[in-house]
């Protein structure tokens, strides 16, 4: 790959210290440790230090004592990378709160960010916690009982397990790819789509899951085609990020329109997707202001914007 982009989630300076995650005393040792900081997890929400629009956000991490209680720890490894008050090698434990903790660790609901629009500024540090804590808080969520006999699983190996007693069947955590794609067609515009479920002047580019045995590039033609009724060609990967909503990872390509169907007409799917328009850069450029583009913090953005060449200014940051 040539082209070099900025993916806000593909960042981390995490050492996952995965091997760690077998000592039986794992949080005893990290609780009697002054260094570890805690990342607390309230309805997917986080702590952020100053205002969540700054352009340089940071996580608030705490510390043992200012998290008393949790439903979930999970232990994320050693920061590389130092911040303003914690150094490289700083252990951090994810704890994911209840209601009643939360209030208690944060009584101002105003405090608690939901970074999904505007966590593109954390650092490489904070941007590969929140990512993973989410994603892995999620996935939790969604397993805590047995897929082969439905009982209750109990978490293991530093909250990287959960496993069946009944069964004895160890759950790992998992990832579900999803191909992300600008097309351009010969006449060098974007395609672009909107969900019946958005706002009505809400674009992006076109998305869908990888399905069982399928490559990420049979993929990216599939899902154009079953879209917007196009053919794709010459998938071109671009980077791939992490997109924590559940638990995703958004594998971002650029692919062009077969010439030999280039005069067909878009159609759009109707349950994905109800609209669909190409744009020109200029018309891009010209209506950027009342257009709903996708956050900054999304592979769609810098999809978008790559394709774009410069940054665009959209109603999504004008309107807050």
């Amino acid at each position: 790959m040539n082209r070099k982009l900025h993916l806000p989630l593909a960042q981390s300076a995490v050492d996952r210290d995965y091997l760690s995650r077998n000592r039986p005393n794992l949080f005893d040792e990290l609780w009697a440790n002054p260094l570890t900081r805690i990342l607390v997890l309230a309805d997917g929400k986080v702590l952020l230090e100053g205002d969540a629009s700054h352009p340089q956000a940071a996580l608030r991490l705490l510390t043992t004592e200012d998290v008393p209680s949790a439903q979930l720890r999970a232990y994320l490894g050693k920061s590389t990378e130092a911040s303003e008050t914690e150094p490289v090698g700083t252990p951090v434990v994810l704890a994911v709160l209840g209601a009643n903790a939360a209030q208690l660790v944060e009584s101002d609901p105003a405090a608690w960010h939901q970074l999904r629009r505007t966590g593109s500024g954390l650092s490489a540090r904070d941007s590969g916690l929140y990512a993973q804590a989410l994603a892995l808080a999620n996935w939790h969520q969604n397993h805590q009982h047995c897929p082969n006999c439905g009982t209750p699983t109990v978490v293991e190996q530093g909250g990287w397990v959960r496993r069946c007693l009944k069964d004895d069947r160890e759950l790992y955590p998992r990832t579900d790819p999803a191909i992300i794609c600008s097309v351009v067609d010969q006449q060098d515009r974007i395609l672009l789509g909107s969900q019946g479920v958005w706002e009505e002047n809400r674009w992006s580019v076109l998305a869908g899951f990888v399905e069982p045995g399928e490559s990420l590039a049979a993929a990216v033609i599939r899902e154009i085609y079953e879209e917007a009724g196009v053919r794709a060609i010459n998938p071109e990967f671009l980077g791939s990020q992490s997109w924590p909503f559940p638990y995703s990872l958004m594998v971002g390509f650029t692919a062009t329109v077969d010439p030999d169907h280039a005069e067909s007409d878009t159609v759009p799917d109707g349950i994905e997707i109800e609209k669909l328009r190409w744009f020109s850069r200029e018309e891009l450029a010209t209506e950027a202001k009342d257009i709903l583009l996708p956050s900054r913090i999304s592979i769609a953005r810098v999809l978008i914007e790559e394709w774009f060449g410069k940054e665009l200014i959209s109603a999504t940051e004008l309107n807050g």
